[in-house]
């Protein structure tokens, strides 16, 4: 049972003053929720709501003369987006473009993440001086990668390397055969291997590379990764009379409709090819006129 000497001792602890520290260190942690609450632009009602916590107790706490328990604070920095150790941390004044790619963050979805991860990692980060040195051209049949590829390592003095030809070298055998002996995924995987060891070999090459890898996820996310990669791009119509002049008909073999097929193939795979770092349109264009484009966008993007 209480005595009236330990009420009055309770009484006196809840009214005793706080301390000049604790008082400036309460006025600290609420101008620093305010700040990142507006900074959000959150009005104190959404993020009271947010939060779990009352009205009420969110203004003495922005006021400084809210003592909340952890528990309700560690609920305000979740509806902030922030870890608890940021709500005591000091903010430091950051360049706008830095802001903006933080504003942009918290929007994202977070099954993008991974995505914008990638992309940072790929152009930022240690390995991206390497994979600067190795170009890349992708794209349907008959755009012009293995005409173009070749001027490119001639003109930079590396080697050109068609990546049908290594697979077909590697198994002893044309492609061909290789897609009626295994199969679509059986070829993938041979493509993966053999795109692995060149890419292992060659520190500084152009590599001219089957349309079809932008189909397999963990193969064109290696080439991503390692290459500096050009979508050489064309009309259907262009496409399709240049393979004809190469006199190879294996994609339309047994089709009538090669041209719907075409069509149908490109449109598919187009947001894919989009992921290159770049995009090359050679329609309506001599030879000459695309290397000249290529090397100009290169030498921009690539210094």
């Amino acid at each position: 049972m209480a005595t009236p000497a330990n009420i009055d001792s309770k009484h006196a602890a809840q009214h005793r003053p706080v301390p000049a520290r604790e008082e400036q260190f309460l006025a600290f942690v609420g101008t620093r929720i305010r700040e990142l609450r507006n900074r959000r632009g959150m009005t104190r009602k959404m993020l009271a709501q947010e939060a779990r916590v009352s009205e009420r107790h969110l203004a003495q706490l922005e006021s400084g003369e809210g003592n909340i328990s952890i528990v309700l604070l560690r609920r305000i920095a979740g509806a902030l987006n922030i870890s608890l150790a940021e709500v005591f941390t000091l903010a430091v004044e950051e360049p706008a473009e830095k802001q903006a790619i933080r504003r942009f963050l918290e929007r994202l979805p977070a099954n993008r993440l991974e995505d914008v991860l990638f992309h940072l990692q790929r152009d930022f980060g240690e390995e991206a001086t390497m994979r600067r040195k190795r170009v890349a051209l992708i794209g349907l049949r008959g755009a012009g990668k293995s005409t173009l590829g070749a001027k490119l390592a001639l003109d930079r003095d590396i080697p050109f390397i068609e990546l049908d030809r290594e697979i077909e070298k590697d198994m002893g055998m044309p492609l061909a055969e290789i897609f009626s002996l295994y199969g679509q995924s059986g070829y993938r995987a041979i493509e993966k291997r053999t795109l692995e060891h060149v890419l292992g070999e060659a520190d500084r090459a152009v590599l001219s590379v089957g349309g079809g890898v932008v189909s397999e996820k963990e193969t064109y996310g290696y080439l991503l990764a390692n290459c500096y990669t050009v979508w050489i791009r064309a009309q259907p119509d262009e496409h399709m009379s240049r393979v004809i002049a190469q006199g190879d008909f294996r994609a339309m073999a047994g089709s009538d409709q090669a041209m719907e097929d075409l069509r149908r193939i490109l449109e598919a795979r187009e947001p894919l090819y989009r992921e290159a770092d770049l995009v090359l349109d050679t329609s309506g264009q001599s030879v000459e006129e695309s290397f000249s484009k290529l090397k100009a966008a290169l030498q921009t993007q690539l210094q």
